[in-house]
């Protein structure tokens, strides 16, 4: 987030000279507002970040289009140093949905009127000819998007949002998000990756060159990266299978300690099917059988390396074993496994 820990005691003042100005629907103290929350919030005591946060979010249906993605990113400044985020979520999801939908038709103007690369989003209001061109709420939708996946981001960061998010919320902005990526070609991977993130997630991991198996759960973790690097000390790390067992610190940064530390891959991550998973993309590209993501683990064909840590600075992870599978029920699982290719 953009706010760090300077000013004075003066939060509560600045966000009510805010609402007023708001309700007045005056710009300038509108204005005026915003720098003295951004002046104010560094230094601001725990109890008035915490009822900030809530008190902003009622606040953005009000706030007009241009301004309202800054203050959702206030407002996910606010979630993490402490506001209640499952009492903030809901309006920035409400503002996130409004927002990717007028960036859809913003990409589907540009493309209408002649297309070209679309205008790069950057502090401020939008450029007026590129307001003229796509029209001025469907241009803020564009320009504001990267404030809004910074927002929700900082919302999906905390695990009661997470499991308490509606299933077809999730699909909704996930199919909304996937939509303009594809029109514009803009990568908003920390948005669609949040939203992939699985909770307390049966896995099944089948170790092929021993035949053992293995039931875990899986929750908060970004991608396979990240994934990796936990399996590896869960299953070598605790002496049930051989390789090369991750440090405690290359493991603890996966879960929540700070930084990242380099590390070397264990395994190959492969599907039942014999396809596979790529470091590169998230838990959710293992498939369900029978209720479970089942992961097959092969030698690595080569040596891979990267810096183990997690994809969310934010957001804890942890991936548990529950038991070890005896012969029979392993046998069971890798019925459902094609050979080693």
């Amino acid at each position: 987030m953009i706010f760090g820990r300077r000013g004075k005691d003066r939060l509560l003042e600045a966000v009510a000279g805010f609402e007023a100005a708001v309700r007045d629907r005056d710009g300038a103290r509108s204005e005026r507002g915003i720098r003295e929350m951004h002046r104010h919030f560094a230094d601001a005591a725990d109890h008035e970040v915490a009822q900030a946060g809530p008190r902003l979010t009622a606040l953005l249906p009000q706030v007009p289009v241009e301004p309202r993605g800054l203050i959702a990113v206030i407002v996910g400044a606010c979630v993490e140093r402490g506001a209640q985020a499952r009492q903030c979520a809901p309006d920035v999801f409400d503002g996130l949905a409004e927002a990717l939908a007028s960036a859809g038709e913003f990409c589907a103007r540009w493309e209408a009127t002649g297309g070209g690369d679309l205008p790069e989003p950057r502090p401020g209001d939008p450029d007026p000819a590129v307001a003229a061109r796509a029209g001025r709420e469907a241009a803020a939708g564009w320009w504001t998007l990267p404030q809004w996946e910074m927002a929700s981001v900082a919302m999906l960061n905390d695990p009661s949002v997470r499991t308490g998010m509606d299933d077809g919320r999730r699909t909704e902005l996930l199919a909304a998000v996937r939509s303009v990526r594809d029109a514009s070609g803009h990568d908003f991977k920390c948005l669609e990756y949040a939203l992939l993130v699985l909770d307390d997630e049966p896995l099944v991991v089948l170790h092929r060159p021993s035949g053992t198996g293995y039931a875990l759960r899986m929750s908060g973790i970004g991608d396979n990266f990240q994934l990796h690097t936990l399996l590896a000390d869960v299953l070598v790390g605790g002496g049930h299978v051989p390789g090369r067992a991750p440090s405690a610190r290359e493991a603890a940064v996966c879960r929540d300690a700070p930084g990242q530390v380099p590390t070397t891959g264990a395994f190959n991550l492969v599907t039942p099917a014999g396809q596979w998973v790529w470091n590169e993309g998230t838990p959710t590209d293992i498939p369900v059988v029978e209720g479970s993501r089942l992961l097959v683990l092969d030698p690595p064909p080569y040596e891979r390396g990267w810096p183990a840590g997690r994809f969310f600075p934010g957001m804890s992870a942890d991936v548990v074993l529950e038991r070890v599978m005896d012969e029979e029920e392993a046998r069971g699982w890798f019925a459902h496994c094609v050979d080693a290719r």
